[in-house]
């Protein structure tokens, strides 16, 4: 059981690996060790302002994105997010498909987080 379920319960999901939280459910999230924190949107938009600590990992650059995510520690909870979470939704999911047990989404994107 991860961190955050024990905490908080069972929060929003959109799948059975993939929890939706709100900007302070992902902030306490964050405080964890050994997490991902994965921003899927482009580098100008990583380069704009990003979360601290989080990797880029383009969604809409599809090869690259399955290949660095395939390479990353399945055993960690991924915490991903994009400018609005149109773009996060879909990522989580693939990246719950690829075998991560815990992937956690960032309701509302960047934007909810500012």
């Amino acid at each position: 059981m991860s961190f955050f379920k024990s905490l908080f319960g069972s929060p929003s999901t959109q799948g059975e690996n993939v929890k939706v939280l709100s900007p302070s459910e992902f902030k306490t999230g964050l405080n964890q060790k050994n997490i991902l924190l994965i921003d899927v949107r482009t580098p100008i938009e990583y380069k704009s302002g990003h979360i601290k600590k989080s990797i880029n990992v383009d969604f809409f650059q599809q090869g690259k994105f399955k290949s660095t995510i395939e390479s990353l520690d399945k055993s960690k909870d991924v915490y991903v997010y994009c400018r609005s979470g149109q773009r996060s939704r879909k990522a989580a999911k693939m990246i719950a498909d690829m075998g991560f047990s815990n992937v956690f989404d960032l309701q509302g994107g960047y934007l909810a987080w500012n």
